[in-house]
């Protein structure tokens, strides 16, 4: 239960930070178990197995096609070279021409560099569901909004609402208010 709490508190958050975590300060030393690369292993294979089964953002290719002059690239604290993988098997990696990035880098560190390299520009949008990605938009200098039915934050109203971040539940939103 304690690694559900830190995981849900930390969203957006490397699983490589978060297993460390969980091994470092919620297991104690006497218990016996998995080592960090069997966890992480396990726990690979699973966020695969939902990613290639999960539905696909309603309206991502009409968002796409409105926003055809846009860079669009993914910033995630998944695992990079699984995000590129489940990415390409489904075929949405055509919608990120600026790239698709996680970890082992930390989205701050991905952003710094995308706007060093002039893959971010001005204006720019950030849409992400936990408060690690509204930090790293803001320090990046990005706008944001927070995509509250991705979202596993707890209190996520009064999140959104005390920092008069801009919220929709899903893309459509967005999209719908483009007409």
């Amino acid at each position: 239960m304690k690694l559900v709490e830190y995981h849900v508190a930390n969203g957006g958050v490397s699983r490589y930070k978060k297993f460390s975590y969980f091994l470092e300060n919620i297991v104690s030393v006497q218990q016996r178990g998995p080592n960090l690369d069997k966890l992480l292993s396990s726990y690979a294979g699973k966020v695969r197995k939902g990613l290639l089964s999960c539905e696909v953002a309603k309206d991502l290719n009409k968002l796409r096609e409105f926003t055809s002059e846009a860079c669009w690239l993914i910033v995630s604290g998944g695992d990079q070279s699984e995000l590129r993988e489940i990415f390409a098997k489904r075929g949405l990696v055509r919608l990120f021409d600026g790239g698709i990035f996680g970890s082992p880098d930390t989205k701050d560190e991905i952003l710094a560099q995308k706007i060093m390299d002039g893959v971010v520009q001005d204006p720019a949008l950030f849409l992400g569901d936990s408060r690690y990605d509204y930090e790293a938009a803001t320090t990046a200098g990005l706008d944001f909004v927070f995509i509250s039915n991705w979202s596993e934050m707890k209190g996520w109203p009064y999140f959104v609402s005390s920092l008069l971040i801009d919220q929709r539940a899903e893309l459509r939103d967005l999209f719908n208010e483009c007409y």
